[in-house]
């Protein structure tokens, strides 16, 4: 989808919220994203009304430069001018709200289009797509082929210094093994989410693991009842990596990675989603 088709979705649902038909004419697009600093401005008065020198300051601008633009937005009825200070209108106050998770989720588009245009990024629940401006800060993993197996050793130290680590699993690691026996060790609470299908596949192949790191009191695991369509998921303190399948639903082991605190929830919710729906194990 190109940007004008994504503005209009975005306008179109600022209108609807406001009550009135989709907008036919692109004069509040021209107003809100033709100018950098009219939406700048739009942000940076959501936090409440600011005085024209801290506005000036937070654009880097000058007021002969900024006055046009406030002045086009007081004509739009976006914002208010009380003396030297200028806050948003009711209007402003709606499209501001509604414009930063929506530049939120286009930064983190572009920022990992190869990534997210090459894989199934419908296998993310919708209403976690709909949060998609929360993970922000990432970083996509190419292992490659030689190393496809390795540890991604970054985030497993990440794993390894948090005090509780969440894993969503559909397939086996080899190292899976490896992984949970150095955070068990150290006394990291662990949690496991595993597909049905890999479960049964646990029990059948390492019937006696399972029964050993079931034997561990900081060791969780869960039967999910239905589909998981992600390949894996793993939570630390700090952030979550997450793989994809490919659009051809082939695996594949890329890996988006994001340490941030919004992130972190975001993945964090991810894996309570899963949670929900899952069975603990308590003996095989």
């Amino acid at each position: 989808m190109n940007k004008l088709g994504i503005e209009n979705i975005f306008a179109n649902s600022v209108s609807a919220l406001a009550g009135g038909p989709p907008l036919m004419e692109k004069t509040l697009l021209d107003v809100v994203f033709a100018s950098e600093r009219r939406k700048n401005v739009l942000l940076i008065l959501q936090n409440g009304p600011k005085e024209m020198e801290s506005i000036l300051k937070s654009l880097q601008t000058t007021r002969q430069a900024l006055l046009p633009q406030m002045r086009i937005l007081k004509d739009h009825n976006l914002i208010y001018q009380s003396g030297d200070s200028y806050g948003l209108k009711n209007t402003g106050k709606l499209l501001a709200n509604k414009m930063k998770p929506f530049l939120g989720t286009v930064k983190t588009m572009e920022e990992n289009s190869n990534y997210l245009i090459t894989h199934k990024l419908d296998s993310i629940p919708e209403h976690f797509l709909n949060r998609l401006c929360e993970v922000d800060d990432c970083k996509i993993i190419d292992p490659g082929h030689i190393n496809a197996h390795q540890l991604n050793a970054d985030f497993l130290e990440e794993a390894l210094t948090s005090k509780s680590v969440y894993f969503v699993y559909t397939f086996m690691h080899p190292a899976c093994n490896s992984i949970l026996q150095q955070l068990l060790d150290k006394g990291i609470e662990v949690s496991v989410i595993d597909s049905k299908e890999l479960v049964e596949k646990l029990i059948t192949e390492i019937y006696e693991v399972c029964q050993y790191f079931l034997s561990y009191k900081n060791f969780k695991i869960f039967r999910y009842k239905r589909d998981i369509n992600i390949s894996s998921l793993t939570v630390t303190d700090n952030g979550f990596l997450l793989r994809l399948r490919l659009s051809n639903n082939e695996f594949s082991n890329k890996q988006l990675v994001c340490l941030s605190p919004k992130g972190r929830k975001w993945g964090k919710d991810l894996y309570d989603h899963y949670l929900k729906d899952s069975t603990l194990i308590t003996e095989i």
